[in-house]
């Protein structure tokens, strides 16, 4: 396992009001990742909670963008609560992205090159979306990855296990959130 450093940020991604119902097992899920960002913070790692979210009217959706037109009605309760289920303290920053990526639709490039932030920990549901969609546009950007395997979710078991087992190790580090805890000493 890589020595993490101080130019590491934990990505905590869509874990917010109205989606955190959908985890399997979520009492124990969020247990573990309050955990991981209680651990982050006291070893000086920032955390970066990331969020979908949009205006009344969801003007930023297409007719077209398949994924988010049919769940329009989800969408549109992401609108009344937006927050994150893990509560951001000073230092934490949220930032509210448009589309699946954490990229996409957002000032997160902006956040983490202004940290001067090259590694990313990524973690959030759904593994299949956005951890999936995050992973690769941050390795087409040189971001080295490490992903938390079991602070990923995703409503299907199967995908979850061939995306962790032998999608992501092609371009990310994959460990529990203990053993990346443990490695930051």
């Amino acid at each position: 396992m890589s020595t993490p450093n101080e130019n590491s940020a934990l990505l905590v991604m869509d874990l917010q009001q109205g989606v955190v119902d959908r985890i399997p097992d979520k009492d124990v899920y969020l247990a573990r990742a309050r955990a991981t960002v209680e651990g982050a913070r006291r070893k000086a790692v920032p955390v970066r909670f990331v969020v979908v979210g949009f205006r009344p009217g969801m003007p930023e959706v297409s007719p077209r963008n398949k994924a988010f037109t049919s769940h329009r009605q989800q969408a549109s309760m992401l609108l009344t609560d937006p927050r994150p289920a893990i509560a951001p303290e000073e230092g934490d920053l949220v930032v509210t992205k448009r589309r699946v990526s954490a990229f996409a639709g957002s000032d997160l490039e902006v956040v983490l090159r202004s940290g001067d932030v090259h590694h990313l920990v990524l973690c959030g549901f759904a593994t299949s979306g956005v951890v999936l969609s995050t992973l690769r546009e941050a390795a087409d950007r040189d971001y080295r990855l490490t992903v938390l395997s079991d602070l990923c979710a995703d409503p299907d078991p199967e995908v979850q296990r061939v995306l962790l087992e032998k999608v992501f190790v092609r371009q990310a580090e994959v460990v529990t959130s203990e053993q990346w805890l443990h490695s930051l000493g």
